[in-house]
């Protein structure tokens, strides 16, 4: 039985593939713009097609021979997808005649072993099916002409697909399993995707000391002591004020429902620069968002440091954003793996204290105890009186507390209750919502 077949999408710049890629999800997960080169690193997504559950991967354009930064790392991305795919759908441009790059990567796609289908993309019309004769140079006989912006004759190449890895029905299957979503965030060049690469012990991300390398959120699905996770690599965000293009809007909207649909989330900083502003507006959207959440300070191995400056650096975060006393804090080095391995323990535990449900009966004894220490205050006069309890939702926890006055009951008390049941129960890493109604 085949787990989802790979499916990869190559082609050079701006021939469509995240605009396929984009059509087959039926979502907008790929940033798509006319201008080239949006897409760097491998994007993955599933979808679902006459019963078979099939796994796409939109790779950056390919480049041949060009020893630009990106340009180098991009195809190496695909390269990577390539290898791990089983069919490749190499994509070109059918409003131009095939190119230079087209020849050199249709040679690469025949020499990689692996199935393949010519993708004869931009052709919107019958008319333009007749341009599909200069694309047999190429030497690939499975050749198929698509408007991916239309959504023309896709059908046809994704029934082309499951012929080609001759699939039937019952041969794919789709993981039931619980995963872990969690996300990287935090501003621009503050390691994410190194960090992300460090977790998962390989190059998926590409890695550049340029701020914004990272464009797209990528997802990836790893498995951690038998348990699925999937990490979610952002770009970084920036103020809007401070953000320029569209692109870089869209990487930023990309980052915050990565946020939305994670159940943790990894906010990191750089140690060198310290907690700035826009570190203080991301922690409060991920609170805000009720998501588990775990502060990396990264970087820490340029830190010249002595036994007590990672006391002094926490106490200080602390006492600019005190909400961060609630979560845990790890100083780590994405790239020399210092306490990276701790990530994950810590990652595990923040989501295992978010799904956590309590009876009925725990907190009422916690109420009892926590009243009986410091009783309830007479709030213009009025006695409150919290007289039940009970958890109404889980990941994230909400508690509902029954009372005679719920919109008396002064935030100070709040407080007090929230940190007592803090430490009642454990709650590290995670937002706490007591929701005080009338009996």
């Amino acid at each position: 039985m085949i787990n989802q077949p790979l499916i990869a999408i190559v082609g050079r710049p701006n021939v469509g593939k995240s605009t396929f890629f984009n059509r087959v999800l039926k979502t907008r997960k790929a940033i798509v713009d006319a201008q080239e080169g949006i897409t760097r690193d491998r994007i993955y997504g599933t979808m679902d097609w006459v019963g078979h559950h099939l796994t796409f991967v939109d790779t950056g354009g390919y480049i041949p021979e060009d020893i630009d930064i990106f340009n180098a790392a991009v195809r190496r991305q695909a390269q990577m997808a390539i290898e791990e795919a089983n069919l490749i759908l190499f994509m070109v441009d059918g409003t131009e005649r095939p190119t230079s790059s087209d020849v050199a990567l249709a040679k690469f796609v025949r020499e990689s072993g692996k199935p393949y289908i010519l993708v004869v993309n931009k052709c919107d019309s019958l008319e333009h099916d007749e341009q599909l004769i200069h694309f047999y140079e190429l030497g690939i006989e499975s050749l198929l002409p698509i408007s991916a912006l239309s959504g023309r004759l896709t059908g046809d190449l994704l029934d082309a697909v499951i012929d080609k890895l001759k699939l039937t029905i019952g041969d794919t299957e789709e993981r039931g399993e619980e995963i872990l979503h969690l996300a990287v965030v935090g501003m621009p060049n503050v390691g994410k995707s190194s960090l992300t690469n460090a977790l998962l012990q390989k190059e998926q991300t590409i890695v550049t000391p340029i701020a914004g390398t990272t464009r797209d959120s990528i997802d990836t699905r790893m498995r951690w002591y038998n348990k699925d996770v999937m990490i979610v690599d952002t770009a970084g965000m920036r103020k809007k004020a401070k953000v320029k293009e569209n692109i870089e809007f869209y990487s930023n909207v990309r980052a915050l429902q990565s946020i939305e649909r994670s159940d943790v989330s990894l906010v990191l900083i750089d140690a060198l620069k310290g907690m700035g502003k826009q570190d203080k507006m991301i922690v409060d959207h991920v609170i805000k968002k009720k998501k588990g959440m775990v502060f990396i300070v990264n970087k820490w191995d340029l830190i010249i440091k002595d036994s007590n400056t990672m006391q002094e650096f926490k106490e200080e975060m602390v006492y600019q954003f005190k909400s961060l006393e609630h979560y845990p804090l790890l100083f780590v080095s994405a790239i020399t793996k210092q306490r990276v391995s701790k990530i994950m323990d810590t990652v595990w535990n923040v989501y295992q204290n978010r799904q956590q449900k309590f009876s009925t009966r725990q907190l009422n004894d916690w109420l009892e105890r926590a009243t009986g220490q410091n009783p309830p205050p007479a709030p213009q006069g009025k006695g409150l009186k919290i007289k039940f309890i009970i958890q109404v939702h889980s990941a994230p926890p909400i508690i509902a507390l029954f009372c005679n006055y719920p919109k008396l009951v002064p935030v100070a008390y709040q407080r007090y209750l929230e940190n007592h049941f803090r430490e009642y129960f454990t709650m590290d890493g995670v937002p706490l919502t007591l929701s005080f109604r009338a009996k």
